[in-house]
């Protein structure tokens, strides 16, 4: 046995322990009898940057706790919220404020998702977390396991799932208005942010953590080194140990509407093309190709992910002089083609004359809508016993694996066999390391 896997099991055996038992009166309490108006009590776990996504969409409940290894980026939130207690480590807050935490929000960088969502959903809390919902494919899979047990309220922060448009794909796609869909493309901009890094430069540098900051902690599980601002306060995106590349940030906004309106199961293959990828920093172009197996009378999907600015063939529909616009994905279908925004907000077919043709006959609104697309509102109203949210992570951990086995593809550099139900990498055993990470003691895993 590896590792890393000793230490994962470890994790998963302390975390389920009394702090977990302890919380079981708590959930029947915030499971049951709870009013649609009452107040939940949240904490929130980072609030700056991204963070202040969260405070701004939970205000309307009681903040019981802001956490944040850095002063100096959640001071905004601070000085807006005086009264509200601090903590720089999540698990000092955790434990000081047991039952009295109703739900959480996280918002950190990737690999601090899952310890601090594992440690949360052990304790019986409800949890939202920025996308993706892991760092790694396995963290993925364990947080929908974990979910499932504590029959806890989920939301993945891809807000673009509560849209109009996501909504407006699937009721076009279910009514026969696109007819098949056996290609799709996605395309982005990012990275915006330094990626095929190949080492930092410390010649005429000599590191020192800013007072604000808590180095030690905001490592966290990842291996120790010297305090290096290249990380801060957003370039932690391209290296591996800590983000998951342009793929990782945008894949979970990009890919959900396509992958949920189409019903899609996991890839059966993936490959991938790319320039300038590293040991330590993802590339700075790829070209990632998903393969979804026919089944069910569906044929055959093949998903292509372009990021650094590369761009899809223009498709032949599309009008002469028309651009591609940026962070989009192209739906081909045998009857009629969709441009879809980043987030799916939007939706047109294309050309824009058949939109005008079909716009009439365009099937009735029939899936349930999300009030002015709220997404935070949506895990709210969840956390209060109603509907469950629409991105739980019984629904964006699958969407999460799929993303991120393009990053196992891209580190790799073959291509990759996929069996889901074994989580497991058939034809190239080696590349099942990029599944998972080793994991720091003493910080919570």
């Amino acid at each position: 046995m590896t590792t890393s896997s000793l230490t994962r099991r470890r994790f998963l055996q302390t975390a389920s322990l009394a702090p977990a038992l302890a919380a079981f009166p708590h959930v029947m309490r915030s499971q049951q009898g709870r009013s649609p108006n009452s107040r939940l009590h949240v904490a929130c776990i980072g609030v700056g940057g991204r963070g202040r996504a969260a405070v701004e969409g939970t205000k309307g409940e009681n903040h019981v706790a802001f956490v944040d290894v850095d002063d100096l980026r959640a001071a905004r939130t601070y000085s807006e919220f005086p009264n509200v207690p601090r903590f720089r480590d999540y698990r000092v807050m955790l434990d000081k404020l047991g039952s009295t935490v109703d739900a959480v929000t996280i918002s950190t960088p990737d690999h601090m998702h899952f310890p601090i969502a594992m440690a949360a959903l052990q304790r019986g809390k409800h949890v939202f977390v920025e996308k993706p919902l892991g760092h790694t494919v396995w963290e993925a899979r364990e947080l929908q396991k974990a979910a499932a047990e504590k029959k806890v309220a989920t939301q993945m922060g891809n807000q673009g799932h509560a849209a109009e448009g996501m909504r407006l794909l699937k009721e076009w796609y279910q009514a026969g208005v696109l007819g098949e869909i056996r290609e799709i493309h996605s395309w982005t901009d990012r990275p915006i942010w330094p990626q095929g890094v190949k080492g930092l430069d410390h010649s005429k540098l000599l590191p020192v953590a800013p007072a604000t900051l808590d180095w030690n902690l905001w490592l966290g599980v990842a291996a120790d080194r010297e305090f290096d601002p290249a990380y801060q306060p957003f370039n932690w995106r391209g290296f591996w140990d800590f983000g998951t590349g342009a793929l990782g940030d945008m894949g979970c906004h990009m890919m959900d509407g396509a992958f949920w309106a189409f019903d899609l199961a996991a890839p059966s293959a993936i490959e991938a093309i790319s320039s300038n990828a590293t040991a330590i920093s993802a590339p700075t172009t790829s070209v990632v190709t998903y393969e979804f197996a026919a089944r069910a009378g569906r044929p055959a999907v093949k998903w292509c992910w372009y990021d650094g600015n590369l761009e899809p063939v223009l498709p032949p529909e599309f009008e002469e002089g028309r651009k591609l616009p940026e962070n989009s994905t192209l739906i081909v279908g045998t009857k009629a083609s969709v441009i879809a925004h980043s987030n799916y907000f939007t939706v047109r077919i294309v050309p824009e004359s058949k939109m005008q043709e079909l716009g009439p006959t365009l099937p009735p609104k029939s899936l349930p809508r999300i009030p002015g697309g709220d997404h935070f509102a949506e895990w709210l109203n969840a956390c209060k016993g109603g509907t469950p949210a629409g991105s739980r992570f019984d629904y964006s951990g699958p969407l999460t694996e799929m993303v991120l086995l393009g990053n196992v593809a891209l580190r790799a550099r073959r291509r990759i066999e996929w069996d889901s139900a074994a989580l497991k990498i058939t034809n190239l055993p080696a590349a099942n390391a990029y599944l998972t990470k080793p994991y720091r003691p003493g910080h919570g895993v």
